[in-house]
């Protein structure tokens, strides 16, 4: 272990998702079994810039672990990204004894860390915290199985007023660079057909597919829409475009919005958040730093930051063919 290390930071950035609460707990905790103090730092990157820093102990974090969103809050910084943010950023953990920061977030809060770590030489460890999914280096970021459950759990009870009143159903899910929650989703909920930004499905082929249902019999179809599909420049434009050619159904459009970032992280989640905080803990005193925590083959595993933000996280080809099979 290393002596250097007597005060770890910790900090969520970016958007919310379900289970940073039970990551920040993790690292509270794990902080305290290693007898190594442990500081809050709220509102990201900002609230580092301005100084706005609480103590934390194993109490701090009671029944937090079932609660969505962040208890520290969460800020875009512009701040951060001058020069003169950083070093005031800097200067304000040295002064406050800070020695190492763990960071929850996602690519765009890994970059913050990765330059603040080149600049300083600051030891930094990030855990994945987004819904998407699209974090190289790690097969489950936090807050992903929580908002698949939540998307399937509303597209089962879109399907029954879709199946009452025999309508088409064209339902928008969060994914602007990645299509991870509306295939998982749309597999899990039985779409009809699913839209993602890594596979150019084209309007023919989806009209050709909507055409097929209403021949197969189907009175009521469900589409799942990744929020960053191409198919159309949006998912009421879509809409116009099957009224067009395909009069013969009545279209609802349902965008599910940030109601999947809320709720109750998943049991699976919060066992994540406690995995991941604690080897970010310990890889922090092993002298660890620049790196990102993961989940790979149901093992921890680190993931060189530079990795994780340029990397890409591939969609899941086997999941794309059962999805084609599942449609028939």
């Amino acid at each position: 272990m290393s002596k250097r290390i007597k005060k770890i930071g910790v900090l969520t950035s970016g958007g919310d998702s379900p289970g940073m609460n039970a990551a920040i707990r993790s690292v509270v905790r794990a902080c305290a079994y290693y007898n190594v103090e442990c500081v809050g730092i709220y509102r990201g990157y900002q609230g580092m810039i301005e100084g706005d820093f609480e103590n934390m102990g194993p109490r701090s974090v009671n029944n937090i672990v079932n609660k969505g969103g962040t208890i520290l809050k969460s800020a875009r910084s512009k701040d951060f990204m001058t020069p003169e943010g950083r070093a005031k950023a800097h200067e304000n953990l040295v002064e406050y004894g800070v020695n190492a920061l763990v960071v929850i977030g996602g690519d765009g809060s890994f970059t913050g860390a990765e330059v603040f770590n080149k600049e300083y030489k600051f030891p930094v460890i990030g855990i994945p915290g987004t819904i998407d999914n699209d974090i190289f280096g790690t097969s489950h970021t936090l807050g992903f199985d929580t908002a698949l459950n939540t998307v399937v759990e509303a597209i089962d009870k879109i399907r029954d007023t879709a199946s009452s009143h025999n309508r088409l159903f064209l339902v928008e899910v969060m994914g602007r660079d990645a299509g991870h929650i509306a295939l998982n989703a749309g597999i899990g909920a039985g779409a009809e057909e699913i839209l993602i930004p890594e596979e150019d499905l084209g309007l023919e082929r989806l009209l050709e597919s909507l055409r097929k249902s209403k021949l197969s019999g189907k009175s009521s179809s469900i589409v799942v829409i990744a929020e960053g599909d191409k198919i159309g420049k949006n998912v009421f434009e879509l809409k116009d475009y099957i009224e067009e050619n395909q009069p013969e159904y009545d279209i609802r459009v349902s965008v599910l919005g940030h109601m999947q970032r809320g709720g109750s992280p998943s049991c699976f989640d919060r066992v994540l958040a406690s995995r991941l905080g604690v080897k970010a803990v310990e890889s922090i005193l092993e002298g660890k730093s620049n790196y990102m925590v993961g989940m790979l083959n149901d093992k921890v595993c680190l993931t060189p930051l530079d990795q994780a933000i340029k990397g890409h996280s591939q969609i899941d080809q086997e999941l794309l063919r059962v999805s084609d099979i599942m449609t028939t």
